[in-house]
C-alpha cells in the first residue's frame, strides 16, 4: 500500500496494491473437485459394501478374481505414480526434456493398467459374469469401471499437457496444470489401493 502526495489541506489518497495469484484459485478449485469425486467413490464403495455378497446363485469373488493379475495391474498404477513424481521433480528443476520423458513413461504405465483392466472385464463377460449377472457384479463393474474411466481421462489429460509443454515449455500455466494432474493421478492411486484391498483381496479371502 502506498500514498500519493496530496495538496496541502487535503487527505492523502491510499492505493491498495493488488497481488493476484491465479494458481491459488486454480488449486483450491481443483481440491473442491477432488472432494466431490471422493463423494462419488464413497457412494460406489458403500454400494459395493451392501451388494457385494448378493451373488444370485452366481459366482463369488473367490471364483472370479485372479490375484496375480490384479497385483500386476496394481503395480502398473503404483509405478505410474512414482514416475509422475519424478516428472514433477524434473519440472521443478526446469528440465523440460526429462519432464516429458517421465510423463511419457507414466502414460505407458497408465495405458498398461487400462489394458489389463479391459482384459479382465472381457474375460469376466466371456465367462458369463457380466454386470447383469448379479448385484455383486453390477456393483463391481460400476466401482472398478468408474475408476478405469478416471484413469482413461487422466491419460487424455496427460497427452494434452505433453503437447502443451512441447509447444510452450514449462511456463507457469503448464506447471500449474501439471500440478493439478499430479494431484488427480495420486488421488486415483489412493482410490485403487482401496479397491484392491476392499474388493479383490477381501473378496478372495472371505
Amino acid at each position: 500500500m502506498h500514498t500519493d502526495t496530496a495538496p496541502p489541506g487535503t487527505a492523502p489518497v491510499f492505493h491498495q496494491e493488488e497481488d493476484h495469484h491465479p494458481e491459488n484459485g486454480t488449486l483450491l478449485g481443483f481440491w473442491i473437485y477432488l472432494m466431490s469425486d471422493c463423494l462419488i467413490f464413497a457412494v460406489l464403495f458403500a454400494t459395493y459394501g451392501v451388494l457385494g455378497r448378493s451373488y444370485a446363485a452366481g459366482p463369488s469373488p473367490s471364483d472370479l478374481f485372479e490375484l496375480p493379475l490384479v497385483a500386476l495391474n496394481t503395480a502398473m498404477l503404483l509405478f505410474s505414480s512414482i514416475t509422475y513424481g519424478f516428472a514433477m521433480l524434473e519440472m521443478d528443476k526446469g528440465n523440460q526434456p526429462m519432464t516429458q520423458r517421465w510423463l511419457a513413461i507414466t502414460g505407458l504405465f497408465g495405458a498398461a493398467f487400462i489394458a489389463i483392466e479391459l482384459y479382465e472385464f472381457a474375460h469376466l463377460i466371456h465367462e458369463g459374469a457380466g454386470p447383469t449377472r448379479s448385484a455383486f457384479l453390477s456393483s463391481f463393474f460400476a466401482l472398478v469401471g468408474t475408476h478405469g474411466l478416471h484413469v482413461t481421462f487422466g491419460l487424455v489429460w496427460l497427452a494434452t499437457l505433453m503437447v502443451q509443454v512441447h509447444q510452450r515449455g514449462l511456463i507457469p500455466e503448464n506447471r500449474r496444470r501439471l500440478m493439478c494432474l499430479s494431484m488427480f493421478w495420486h488421488f486415483l492411486d489412493v482410490i485403487w489401493i482401496g479397491v484392491f484391498t476392499f474388493v479383490y483381496l477381501m473378496g478372495v479371502l472371505q
